[in-house]
Formats: C-alpha cells, structure tokens, sequence
C-alpha cells in the first residue's frame, strides 16, 4: 500500500431468513427472506420486511462480520444469530459476499493520522 493509498476492504453481507419447518415462528420470517448490507447501506427486496426486534439481534455483529478476521477467530466461523424471541425457532445467516473497497476520505471527515506519528 503507498503512503497515498487510503483504501480499505469490507465484505458485503447478505442476512437470510433460517425457518425450520414444522417449528413455531412468530417474528414474521419467511424462508428466502434476505437483507443486504453494502458498505454502511442496508437493503432488502421490495415486499419484503423483517422485524425490528429481528434486526436488532443481529446488527451489533454486522460491523465486525464486514471486516476480514483470522480463521480461527470464531467471528469467521459464527454466522447464524437465533431470532430474539425464545418461542421462535427462526434465525438470521450472514453470509460474506464479495469483498468491496472503500475509501478513508470518502467515508470521513476525520483524517488519517500522520504515519509516522504511529511509530
């Protein structure tokens, strides 16, 4: 990397509806549902929705699932978050999709501190 390059990676991510069949869902998931996080930008399908309660169990990990982790680090291996209603026997899969390039200054407006100052 050049002492220019302000350039970093994150995974896109794709959260998808896990429903067992024959098992008790009550946060309104439907097997096939998805959502997908693009840099800071969540999308789903039009039509489609997820419960907030849904959400909110599984977006503390986003941020952490975007960014490359060593193998043995259990944020790579982990990927299925179990619904946030204990009577529920849906979860939410995220999925690493490909690998996108950001950069520095055009997500920020703090800037990169001096190199030579984290020496």
């Amino acid at each position: 990397m050049s002492a220019t390059d302000d350039s970093f990676e994150l995974f896109d991510l794709r959260v998808e509806a896990v429903v067992p069949k024959g098992k008790p869902i009550y946060c309104g998931a439907k097997e096939g549902d998805y959502f997908e996080l693009k840099g800071e930008m969540l999308s789903m399908p039009d039509g489609q929705g997820f419960s907030i309660y849904s959400i909110s169990a599984v977006l503390p990990l986003l941020a952490a699932k975007q960014r490359p982790t060593d193998k043995n680090d259990w944020m790579t291996s982990d990927a299925e978050i179990a619904c946030p209603d204990p009577n529920c026997a849906s979860r939410l899969k995220i999925v690493r999709l490909g690998k996108r390039r950001f950069s520095h200054g055009e997500t920020t407006a703090v800037p990169l501190p001096n190199r030579n100052e984290d020496q």
